[in-house]
């Protein structure tokens, strides 16, 4: 019997060659690469095929730009739009990096799709669970915690169980001395443009001034924009006074950006909708779990309360700071992910 036929989804950068060269003994490998949205994608695909071509594995590029535009950068927009700070990494993995890239990548007869994600999948009685990657500082699982039962029993994460060091250590073993120090941007459609600048350039009918006011409705000062703040922003405002200001909430539809002291961006409860139980298993309301309410955040403990059928409420025992409408909280019980909901 010959070797299974697997598909990976090539980046140009360490991780997916190190899933390349991991998986070759055991697998036929193919190359596939996503044409999106990319500044430099003649560059980026350069470095692809001649990664691929080292290797010896063939290569595909799929060209998303359009159903991209469509599911990633109008959510990215509009979001902004309306007062909100978008994940649009979470959205893309699971509607385009797992969803039609993934499917194309079936289509062309492979059996699994492997990227080189720092998580776990480990079934269980005919479910697939995700769990955190063994590296700590590298572990990606937040990102994927959209992604269905049906995306994760195709998903293949060679990384899961290595540390960023022993990747390195591996490929430059392979020849490949290049990579150090060339990590990739968070969001790949900007390059080295701005939010604000992304949107102005697409949106050109974005009201770009307003006013700034404390919670109180006192005026304050003016904004240029309030799709160039977040919430927790304290640069950039304008306002003087002994302590210093931040944003504390954006109203869109009457174009304000709201600030306050720090005292007010301390909150213990979050509600979250859109909510998904990755596993199928519902929280208990009595058990305590780990919730990261954005990338960056260690977790912190909290109960769930159900709300609605779709509707949660996370609560805190320790206030958080800068809970931020648009992010998306992601549930923990230790390790596993149980699911996750956009931040009300």
């Amino acid at each position: 019997m010959g070797k299974k036929v697997i598909g990976i989804a090539m980046s140009g950068g360490v991780d997916s060659t190190a899933c390349a060269l991991l998986l070759q003994n055991q697998y036929q490998v193919h190359g596939f690469f996503m044409q999106l949205a990319q500044p430099d994608f003649s560059e980026q695909l350069k470095r692809v095929k001649e990664i691929t071509q080292r290797c010896g594995i063939p290569l595909q590029v799929i060209d998303l730009r359009a159903q991209f535009e469509d599911k990633i950068l109008s959510y990215f927009s509009t979001s902004y739009q309306n007062g909100r700070t978008p994940n649009p990494c979470m959205i893309c993995n699971r509607e385009i990096k797992f969803g039609l890239f993934m499917d194309a990548i079936l289509e062309q007869g492979m059996e699994r799709v492997a990227t080189g994600h720092y998580a776990n999948i480990k079934e269980q009685d005919g479910c697939f669970l995700l769990r955190k990657g063994k590296d700590t500082n590298k572990d990606q699982s937040y990102f994927l915690a959209r992604l269905t039962q049906k995306q994760l029993a195709r998903a293949l994460f060679p990384l899961g169980e290595m540390c960023k060091e022993e990747v390195y250590a591996m490929v430059e073993k392979r020849g490949f001395t290049e990579f150090r120090g060339q990590e990739s941007q968070d969001v790949c459609f900007l390059g080295t443009s701005s939010v604000g600048h992304f949107l102005e350039e697409r949106m050109r009918d974005l009201k770009t001034e307003g006013e700034i006011v404390n919670e109180d409705g006192q005026i304050l000062g003016r904004h240029n924009g309030i799709y160039n703040y977040t919430i927790g922003q304290r640069r950039g405002l304008g306002i003087s006074d002994s302590s210093p200001w931040y944003v504390v909430a954006i109203d869109a539809p009457a174009n304000r950006i709201i600030v306050g002291k720090d005292d007010a961006l301390f909150h213990n409860t979050i509600d979250i909708e859109d909510v998904s139980w990755n596993c199928g298993r519902l929280p208990h309301p009595d058990q305590d779990y780990q919730v990261r309410i954005r990338y960056r955040h260690q977790g912190a403990t909290a109960r769930i309360s159900r709300l609605s059928e779709n509707r949660y409420r996370i609560i805190f025992p320790e206030k958080q700071r800068a809970v931020t409408p648009g992010q998306f909280a992601v549930i923990y019980e230790k390790d596993l992910i149980l699911g996750s909901g956009e931040i009300q």
